[in-house]
């Protein structure tokens, strides 16, 4: 593994759009990380439109490529997610990045670039607030933005009464990331291998029925079978269907990995929620899940 430099004050960052357009502005986000003693460089991309895009492909990929070339810039921001990353993934030529890594820091739509960097290259990024839900981001989920890229601690613990965790203890490199686009790369170069894995997931305006498929996908694929541990993010704005699925997100996990002896960690507070807390992909971490109480250590 080749971690990226932790940050320090006077550092330069970049944001850029790799997938949809950005209504209004990121003002706030960029005072926020000028608040941290960054500089901030925003791209092209950032004020760019093209139907659903924040510019063409060529422009996003270009925009992209720019600050992860950059010797200067020492951490990439996605803006948002939507969609595109997968449109563009394929343009990027990766050589300076794997010789000079730097974070790179989404989620969402941006689950393609974690998979396809961790597949790649082994580098750590980071699954954590953008620069658009900054706004409405908990200042706690900020926070461990925050400390992951300057190097502080962010090992997590919390406690849930909702659904009851499988306890249990995994170690191994936490990967993951938004269910749909975990989907959408499978069997590609950019799919990573999950064994001895701990895989995070989460969704967002799925229907029970959709995340019940996918996680048949994963499945028949073989990708739960040899896991080191998983961890179940947020899974909001869900649909049910008529008459209604009959299964909480819960209940189709469950029944996806019953056979198996993993430990299984439920309500994590990472996804598309606003107390969206960072994971750093690409490091090695133990899980250690009892019934109502997960603790998530980072290791390496």
């Amino acid at each position: 593994m080749k971690m990226p430099e932790f940050l320090n004050a006077g550092d330069k960052v970049a944001i850029v759009a790799p997938a949809s357009f950005i209504r209004g502005n990121i003002d706030e986000a960029v005072a926020i990380l000028q608040g941290w003693g960054l500089e901030v460089q925003s791209g092209k991309s950032v004020s760019s439109s093209y139907h659903q895009f924040a510019g063409d492909d060529d422009l996003r990929a270009a925009d992209l490529q720019e600050a992860l070339n950059d010797p200067e810039i020492k951490a990439v921001f996605a803006a948002r997610g939507g969609y595109g990353t997968v449109r563009i993934i394929d343009k990027i030529d990766f050589t300076a990045f794997a010789k000079h890594p730097k974070w790179v820091i989404g989620f969402s739509d941006i689950t393609v670039l974690h998979s396809h960097i961790q597949q790649s290259f082994g580098i750590p990024t980071i699954h954590g607030q953008m620069p658009k839900s900054f706004v409405d981001g908990t200042s706690a989920s900020l926070e461990t933005l925050r400390a992951a890229l300057f190097g502080q601690n962010t090992d997590f613990k919390y406690k849930q009464q909702t659904f009851p965790n499988r306890p249990g203890k995994g170690e191994g490199i936490l990967t993951g990331g938004n269910l749909a686009i975990l989907i959408s790369v499978l069997g590609s170069v950019s799919d990573v291998d999950y064994d001895d894995k701990i895989l995070f997931i989460e969704d967002v305006g799925e229907a029970y029925y959709s995340i019940d498929r996918m996680l048949w996908a994963l499945k028949r694929a073989g990708k739960l079978d040899k896991l080191a541990g998983l961890i179940i993010g947020g899974f909001t704005s869900l649909k049910d269907s008529e008459p209604p699925f009959g299964q909480t997100v819960e209940e189709i996990v469950m029944d996806k990995v019953r056979e198996f002896d993993y430990p299984v960690a439920f309500s994590y507070p990472a996804g598309h929620i606003d107390d969206n807390h960072a994971l750093v992909f690409g490091r090695k971490v133990v899980l250690e899940t009892k019934k109502t109480e997960t603790k998530l250590t980072y290791i390496d």
